[in-house]
């Protein structure tokens, strides 16, 4: 995936150089299954808060504040999965998502 127009980083597995995790709470995943995908980061009281495209490789990452989130994936055919997570400061909360 390039970057065209967006300027946003590839997102991979590995974190972009630079991210200083004592002060930041990261949610990040993996998605399998076919098809493109998207993930949604909804806050405590359901609240859309961002989306993001899976990328090619499954991948995809928010920055959020400490507290309870869901992610929310949406893939091809009407599948939507849900998955509680708690995101830390600190921490990189890691999710495998099958759909």
């Amino acid at each position: 995936m390039t970057t065209q127009g967006c300027a946003a980083p590839e997102q991979t597995i590995a974190l972009p150089a630079g991210i200083d995790l004592s002060t930041q709470a990261v949610i990040q995943g993996v998605v399998s299954g076919p098809g493109t995908a998207y993930a949604r980061l909804l806050d405590h009281s359901g609240e859309f808060t961002g989306e993001v495209v899976v990328s090619d490789e499954g991948v995809f990452r928010f920055f959020a504040a400490p507290g309870q989130w869901t992610v929310r994936i949406i893939a091809g055919g009407g599948v939507s999965k849900d998955v509680a997570v708690e995101a830390k400061l600190g921490e990189v909360a890691q999710l495998a998502v099958s759909v």
